[in-house]
C-alpha cells in the first residue's frame, strides 16, 4: 500500500472508531432517543454510516452485496430509510453491522489503487471520480458524523471524548465546566460581565 493510502485508511479508521466509542455503552432506549426535531440519534447515524460504506464501497466500486436487508436500504426510495434501523436491530447488532460494513469497505480499498476510476451514481458533480476520492469523502462523512454522536451522546449522558487514549478536551473539574458553559452563556445573552 502507497504511503497516501495508509495515511487516508488511517483517518478514515480514526474516524470509525470514534463512531464506535461513542454508540458503544447506552441502553438501547437511550441509543435509539431522538434529541433534535430531525430526529437525529445514535443508532440512526451508525446504521446509516453503515449503508453508507456499503453504498461507496460497493455499489461505486461493482462489487456485490449479498445481504439482501443491506441490498433493500441502498435500493429505497425513501432517502431517510437508512437512519431508521429496525426494533429487530440492538444497539450490539447495529454496531457490529457497521463494523461489518467497515471490514467489506477495507476489503474494496485494499483491491485497488487510489486511481482506479469509480461512478457514484447519485453525485451530480464529479460523478466519474477515483478511489482516492471516495476515501477523502468517506472521510468527511465518518468525521461529520461522528460529531454529530458526539454531541447527541453529551446530551444523552454527559460522555465525552473522542477516545480512550485522547480524549482530546481538557481535563476540567466539573465546576471548571460549569464555569466555561456560564462564561458562554453570558456571552450568548448579551451579558459579557466578569
Amino acid at each position: 500500500m502507497d504511503h497516501s493510502k495508509e495515511l487516508l485508511q488511517e483517518y478514515l479508521s480514526d474516524a470509525r472508531d470514534a463512531v464506535i466509542y461513542k454508540a458503544q455503552g447506552l441502553s438501547a432506549q437511550l441509543a435509539r432517543k431522538p434529541l433534535t426535531p430531525t430526529g437525529t440519534h445514535i443508532l440512526g447515524v451508525v446504521h446509516h454510516l453503515a449503508i453508507t460504506e456499503y453504498g461507496y464501497f460497493a455499489q461505486c466500486l461493482g462489487r456485490t452485496v449479498d445481504d439482501p436487508y443491506i441490498q433493500e436500504l441502498l435500493d429505497a426510495d425513501d432517502p431517510q430509510a437508512d437512519f431508521l434501523p429496525p426494533a429487530r436491530f440492538s444497539a450490539s447488532g447495529i454496531i457490529e453491522l457497521y463494523r461489518e460494513s467497515t471490514a467489506f469497505s477495507d476489503a474494496g480499498i485494499r483491491a485497488l489503487p487510489l486511481s482506479a476510476p469509480v461512478e457514484v451514481p447519485w453525485w451530480i458533480r464529479r460523478r466519474h471520480t477515483t478511489l482516492e476520492h471516495l476515501m477523502v469523502h468517506m472521510i468527511a462523512e465518518t468525521s461529520r458524523h461522528a460529531g454529530h454522536l458526539d454531541i447527541v451522546r453529551e446530551q444523552l449522558d454527559g460522555f465525552t471524548g473522542l477516545r480512550p487514549e485522547a480524549p482530546n478536551l481538557p481535563d476540567y473539574s466539573a465546576e471548571q465546566w460549569a464555569q466555561q458553559f456560564e462564561s458562554i452563556n453570558r456571552l450568548a445573552i448579551g451579558d459579557d460581565r466578569q
